[in-house]
C-alpha cells in the first residue's frame, strides 16, 4: 500500500502496547494487514480466518481492550455474528470491533452499530484513513461518517417521545441534541445549530446522561445506535 511518511510523522502516537486482530478468509490479505499495521502503529497485530480465534474475555481479569477488523470482503456481517455468538457475545462490547474493505451502499451500517460494532473501513478508504481510524477506535472514538450516524438516530425523528427501558423519557430536544451527540458534533456546534445557549446544552446533555444512565459522549453515541 502506498503511502507518504511514517504514522509518526503524521503526528499519529504509536500504539505500541496495543493488539489488533485481523480476521478474514482471505490469508495473504490478512498477512499484509498484519505487516503494514504492525509496520505502522508499532501495535502487535494477529490474523486469523475466524472470529472465536480471539481469546475469550475474562470478567475475572482486567484485560486491555483489544481491535478487531474482520474482513467484509468475502464474508458478510452476518456471518460474523454467529461465530461471535458460538464464541463470547460480550465480545463485541469489551473489544473494538471494525468491518473493513465494507462496500458502500450495502446499508448494513445500521444492524453493525446496533451489534456493537464501533466503526467501518470502506474498499476505496486510503490506508492513511486506515491509520487514523485505528487510533481513534483505540481512543474510545466511533470510527462512523456523520451521515451513517445521523440516519441510524434519527430514523424514529417523527416520534415526539422515546420511551427508555427503565420507564424514563427524553424530550424532542433531548433526542435532537442526542442525535447530533452521536454525530460527534460538540456543544458549541450544537448550540449553533439548534439556535440555544452552550450553557443550555450542557443543561441538556447532563439531563441526557442521568436518564440514559450513561457517564460520557461515547457511551451516549452508543446508546443511541442500539436503542434509537
Amino acid at each position: 500500500m502506498a503511502h507518504e511518511g511514517s504514522s509518526k510523522e503524521r503526528g499519529i502516537i504509536p500504539l505500541t502496547d496495543k493488539v489488533i486482530y485481523i480476521i478474514g478468509p482471505q490469508r495473504f490479505q490478512n498477512e499484509l494487514m498484519v505487516s503494514f499495521l504492525t509496520r505502522e502503529t508499532g501495535a502487535t497485530c494477529l490474523a486469523g480466518s475466524d472470529v472465536r480465534q480471539v481469546p475469550v474475555v475474562d470478567d475475572k481479569k482486567t484485560t486491555q481492550p483489544i481491535m478487531i477488523l474482520l474482513d467484509c470482503l468475502e464474508k458478510e456481517l452476518d456471518t460474523y455474528l454467529i461465530e461471535v455468538a458460538a464464541s463470547d457475545k460480550r465480545l463485541l462490547f469489551r473489544h473494538y470491533v471494525a468491518l473493513y474493505n465494507l462496500s458502500p451502499g450495502f446499508g448494513v451500517e445500521k444492524k453493525a452499530l446496533r451489534k456493537g460494532i464501533r466503526g467501518f473501513f470502506y474498499k476505496q478508504d486510503p490506508p492513511e484513513l486506515l491509520i487514523k481510524g485505528v487510533s481513534a477506535l483505540f481512543n474510545e472514538e466511533l470510527w462512523v461518517s456523520r451521515e451513517i450516524m445521523t440516519k441510524a438516530i434519527l430514523e424514529n425523528r417523527d416520534k415526539d417521545i422515546i420511551t427508555i427501558k427503565d420507564q424514563s423519557t427524553l424530550t424532542p430536544r433531548e433526542i435532537e441534541i442526542l442525535s447530533l451527540i452521536a454525530t460527534g458534533a460538540k456543544n458549541d456546534y450544537i448550540a449553533e445549530e439548534l439556535f440555544i445557549s452552550p450553557n443550555t446544552v450542557k443543561t441538556h446533555i447532563y439531563n441526557i446522561f442521568k436518564k440514559i444512565n450513561v457517564p460520557n459522549r461515547l457511551q451516549a453515541a452508543l446508546w443511541a445506535a442500539k436503542n434509537l
